[in-house]
């Protein structure tokens, strides 16, 4: 198995590099692990993080971290480019790098720089080369937030080598006891229930939100419907919403923000209704600093009275976590795809979520549905009927919100939990 494994790497290796030559994202991931020079540290305490997402349910460890070693050098590494290409220069991490690809002399090489005393990964990813050389090393290794489902691999019959690697791992931090449960079938003990991080990081957001004064004067004392991390199957739905509530402001955060797919949404919403972010920041007189700015305008900006329209398209990232505490609804993209995005930012602020029929993936989605706090659609008529009785059902949508909001101030403490443990 350890020689399949190996030539599987290779060959992910290959695909990649094919890819690079007409995919933008696999060329990053290409050039990013060219030559990298890694600095050497006498000591460091190491983070892994699959992509921009893993980084945010990780970053309470990593602050925690940060805040009680304040002289530690802290390396961070990522896997894709989502993450590495807007988290390569936060101020949390003194080094931050692409993860090399998992060979034995790879390990060898980034461990031997960076020294780590120990190695924090978070929810997935495990890598046999880097987890092996953290082992014979002695370096402590944590997996914090994870999550484990009876179809992966690890618990088929097949999956022996898998296991292997599982077992390498010092100790595991486990959002339920479901899987701790499924990590006790194959004989892995030192796992520690300890909840999900998304939860203290969404919940601190909530109670020091980011104000966004463009967002304000755009809301304009209405009622705002967001709706976070779309996909195109996602925006086909919402954009006739528009149209249905004309009383309501909309605001689209699409997961992609390629021109061409703004372009596309800017044309199913009703002509003349929407502005994209970088124009009403330019509107204003404010230059939005951002890579997702776009390039081009369809209007000049001095004749827009962007008061008066009802859709804003956000052609940014990093805003939308702070768009929710301007909401009252907010739907949350990928769930007619590979599955739903963070629906805890949104429900961090009180907001009745809504997303597609993939979510199973998902405990929190699954425990929002049982709570009627959060709601999946299948279709267009299903959309319409629970965004009906939210907007007209005054005492509904209350006891949503208060339902929403009890249920992420209960989850709160997975990061007090964790440091309390590994910090010994």
């Amino acid at each position: 198995m350890m020689l399949l494994y190996n030539i599987g790497i290779k060959l992910y290796s290959f695909f990649v590099l094919v890819a690079s030559l007409f995919n933008n994202k696999a060329k990053l991931w290409v050039q990013g692990r060219k030559n990298i020079a890694f600095i050497r540290v006498e000591g460091s305490i190491w983070f892994h993080f699959a992509s921009l997402g893993e980084f945010e349910q990780g970053r309470p460890i990593l602050e925690a971290m940060r805040n009680l070693h304040p002289t530690k050098k802290i390396v961070v590494t990522f896997f894709s480019p989502s993450g590495y290409e807007i988290r390569k220069n936060t101020s949390l991490a003194d080094y931050v790098y692409y993860l090399p690809l998992d060979t034995p002399g790879n390990a060898r090489r980034f461990i031997d720089a960076i020294n780590p005393e120990m190695a924090v990964f978070t929810k997935y990813e495990y890598w046999y080369h880097f987890f092996n050389e953290t082992r014979k090393r002695h370096i402590p290794l944590y997996i914090v937030s994870g999550i484990f489902r009876p179809g992966q691999v690890f618990f088929k019959w097949y999956g022996g080598f898998n296991r292997r690697i599982l077992k390498l791992v010092s100790h595991f931090f486990v959002q339920d006891e479901a899987s701790k449960q499924l990590l006790q079938g194959i004989d892995i003990t030192n796992a520690t229930v300890s909840g999900d991080t998304r939860f203290d990081r969404v919940w601190a957001n909530a109670q020091n939100p980011k104000t966004l004064p463009l967002i304000e004067e755009f809301k304009n004392g209405q009622k705002l419907f967001i709706a976070g991390s779309t996909w195109p199957q996602d925006e086909a739905l919402l954009a006739k919403l528009v149209t249905d509530y004309p009383d309501w402001k909309f605001i689209f955060a699409p997961h992609e923000i390629p021109e061409e797919k703004v372009n596309t949404l800017m044309n199913l919403l009703p002509e003349g209704t929407a502005i994209r972010f970088s124009d009403l920041a330019k509107v204003k007189g404010e230059r939005l600093k951002s890579k997702g700015e776009a390039s081009a305008m369809n209007h000049e900006p001095s004749t827009v009275n962007y008061l008066n329209l009802q859709s804003l398209i956000i052609d940014n990232i990093g805003m939308l976590s702070s768009l929710y505490a301007y909401g009252d609804i907010a739907y949350i993209g990928g769930g007619f795809g590979v599955g739903i995005h963070n629906t805890l930012e949104a429900a961090a602020f009180g907001l009745p979520v809504i997303f597609g029929p993939n979510y199973q993936k998902f405990n929190e989605a699954k425990e929002l549905i049982k709570l009627k706090a959060g709601f999946s659609i299948n279709n267009e008529a299903e959309l319409k009927g629970i965004v009906e009785t939210l907007v007209n059902d005054e005492g509904f949508y209350s006891f949503t919100r208060k339902k929403i909001l009890g249920y992420v101030e209960e989850n709160v403490g997975a990061t007090e939990a964790i440091m309390s443990f590994i910090d010994k």
